[in-house]
């Protein structure tokens, strides 16, 4: 039997293997408010606040492109082109920095919008709230059976290998409905994110559930759900469901949370523990925090902002 005879064979008999699609998309939620760092916010997106010389979006479109992600899509809201912009070239500032000789500077300005190709789409007022909503939003640019990656815009990973590159190869190795990345986080802070279940007897990290913000000392693990996702289209088949029958979660809002509940009652879903450190520019403080240790290890600044810091004497 030939190779073409032996294929439409399997397929004749219902055997065809599907194609398994790579994770070539990324899905970054920038529609939010910012309104914990009001009034800075009021007339730029908060994932355009610089941490150092880079906005924070710009760190999580980085780690996607050195994941192999290609595509990036970006949810934004009205009122949010300095983010356009900022993936956009600047023609007058090309030319000047080129007429002054000032390459290195020119190459960096260049390199942000190389990076990838950029696709922004604004998330309607007539959608529900909530960190899930931007899923409804994309649904018409992720093909049948493409899995992506999801991404909130206000957590950021320090680590060797890139947060979303661990993801997708747990998502290789044993091809799950999602993958969701988690860290062991202290108890005093449990009570500000999600916490994940985990499903006896499984040795693969597969959930049974994920609790949203419960109060201290009930949470179910000591790991905590931040924002890197990898999804299958079953997810976005499911917040649109939620949204058709007005199932809504906490506060009225449409929850990832909840939506990855409703997964795991019929496919697997892994919440893989990352190598690395994980923080969250959601909050001032945490965003200083957060500043602070980026500047930290920058080769060029850190050792100089080290001893500054040691000088405050604190």
């Amino acid at each position: 039997m030939t190779v073409n005879q032996s294929e439409r064979e399997r397929e004749r008999r219902g055997f065809m293997v599907k194609k398994k699609i790579p994770v070539r998309k990324a899905v970054i939620a920038v529609a939010g408010y910012g309104t914990r760092f009001l009034p800075v916010t009021k007339n730029q997106p908060k994932e355009m606040l610089p941490v150092i010389d880079k906005p924070i979006v710009q760190y999580l479109v980085e780690e996607a492109v050195a994941s192999g992600i290609k595509d990036v899509i970006l949810v934004t809201r009205v009122g949010q082109s300095s983010m356009e912009n900022h993936f956009d070239t600047n023609l007058e500032l090309e030319i000047q920095l080129e007429k002054n000789g000032k390459k290195e500077a020119l190459e960096k300005v260049q390199e942000v919008y190389k990076m990838a190709n950029f696709v922004y789409v604004r998330q309607g007022r007539h959608l529900p709230y909530g960190n899930g909503t931007p899923l409804l939003v994309v649904k018409n640019l992720i093909g049948k059976n493409e899995p992506f990656a999801y991404y909130f815009g206000d957590d950021m990973v320090q680590s060797r290998v890139p947060c979303t590159r661990q993801l997708v190869n747990v998502f290789y190795k044993y091809r799950p409905a999602a993958v969701l990345a988690v860290q062991k986080t202290p108890q005093e802070e449990l009570y500000r994110y999600a916490t994940v279940r985990y499903k006896k007897g499984t040795k693969i990290n597969q959930i049974a559930a994920i609790h949203e913000k419960l109060p201290a000392g009930q949470a179910p693990s000591d790991m905590a759900q931040f924002g890197r996702f990898i999804f299958t289209p079953k997810v976005i088949k499911i917040a649109e469901s939620r949204v058709a029958r007005k199932q809504f979660g906490k506060d009225n809002e449409l929850w990832v949370a909840d939506i990855l509940n409703d997964l795991a009652r019929t496919d697997k879903v892994i919440a893989q523990p990352i190598r690395g450190r994980w923080m969250t520019t959601g909050d001032p403080l945490r965003y200083m925090k957060t500043a602070v240790a980026y500047a930290l290890a920058r080769e060029d600044i850190g050792p100089d902002f080290k001893e500054y810091l040691k000088s405050l004497n604190l």
